[in-house]
């Protein structure tokens, strides 16, 4: 049976991410009906994993928690949220392997552990994980399964980790984050305790933030071809996606790269406008370079590509058994509910007590 928003668990997953993921619902509104209840419960996913570590007093303790959780869904036990409830059913439905969500997690532990990044192929490695993982899923519940699809997947995913390590250096600074490449602070001349001490904006950290959204760009590019390869009907969705956060780059750009003293945010007005240009996007994307023409994928994103192309470990037969199942108690439990209400004499339009 297909998934669709109205069902009970991915309404309250869609309620959660209203609080925090405008760029996501601003997007998701372009895809079709199935694929935008899917997503929504991935993303519900992701938002609860992020929260578990980052909000957590003991983050080792919060990596352990949606650890443990993801291994429930991924076995298809009988599930208690409706967040976890609606990811079982998309990575069963999906064929989504268990590797993609560990991947997510794993780099969720690296932020608990406080790790920094030598280089840019160590960012990206990093950004393979909380980003690329995403973006590998989200091709696959659209049916995507060849290489160069899933490489551009990638590429959007690592694109937009970028822009946002480099829209929120100051507010990372502030929890004495740093995410910029260790040798090219040292390259333009930064001490990364120092700058944490006293975060400030500098023409030297322009530098930095400058290159990172040159990469950023190359990435965004690459993962424009892709667009090509997705059903016609998901195409607006992933371009508006595209639009909007590759917006937030080129305004950072344009005001002077001061991610310390301001944050960059894209006006709903303008994301409105992005969308409608995404529908272009989505008509004339057969005529841009065909994905052959794509760089190669990053060395670091290799693993996500491998483990969504070869299908992987995934929820099984047994699991989907026992996920009807539970939903088929709670949908009896709920008529028993029902059944007991209409037996009962009402009185001034209440239930009388038994």
């Amino acid at each position: 049976m297909p998934m669709r928003s109205s069902d009970p668990d991915i309404a309250a997953c869609a309620a959660r991410l209203r609080r925090g993921s405008v760029s996501f619902h601003a997007a998701s509104r372009l895809l079709p009906a199935e694929v935008r209840a899917a997503a929504t419960a991935l993303y519900a996913f992701c938002r609860e994993a992020d929260d578990a570590v980052d909000l957590a007093a003991d983050k080792q303790a919060g990596v352990a928690a949606i650890s443990a959780r993801l291994e429930a869904i991924c076995r298809g036990v009988r599930l208690d949220d409706p967040v976890d409830r609606a990811f079982a059913a998309t990575i069963a439905r999906h064929g989504i392997p268990h590797a993609l969500p560990e991947a997510l997690i794993e780099g969720l532990a690296w932020d608990a552990a406080g790790r920094r990044y030598a280089t840019l192929a160590e960012l990206r490695a990093y950004a393979a994980r909380v980003a690329g993982s995403v973006g590998v899923m989200m091709a696959m519940l659209m049916g995507a399964r060849d290489e160069a699809s899933l490489a551009a997947a990638c590429d959007l995913g690592l694109a937009m980790q970028l822009t946002n390590i480099a829209r929120d250096v100051g507010e990372d600074a502030a929890e004495r984050r740093l995410y910029l490449p260790l040798d090219w602070l040292d390259e333009a001349g930064l001490e990364p305790e120092r700058f944490l001490a006293r975060p400030a904006f500098t023409p030297a950290l322009a530098q930095v933030i400058g290159r990172l959204l040159e990469e950023a760009e190359r990435r965004y590019a690459a993962a424009g071809r892709g667009i090509a390869a997705l059903p016609l009907a998901c195409r607006p969705g992933i371009a508006a996606a595209r639009r909007i956060y590759r917006e937030i780059g080129r305004l950072l750009a344009a005001n002077g790269l001061d991610s310390v003293s301001t944050r960059t945010r894209v006006s709903s007005r303008r994301k409105l406008g992005l969308a409608a240009l995404s529908l272009a996007d989505a008509a004339t994307a057969g005529l841009w370079a065909p994905l052959a023409a794509s760089p190669p994928p990053c060395p670091e994103m290799r693993f996500l590509i491998e483990a969504a192309a070869s299908g992987g470990e995934t929820v099984g037969a047994a699991a989907r058994v026992i996920l009807l199942i539970d939903r088929l108690e709670r949908e009896e439990r709920a008529a028993r509910m029902i059944a007991a209400g209409a037996r009962r004499p009402l009185v001034c339009g209440a239930a009388e007590p038994a």
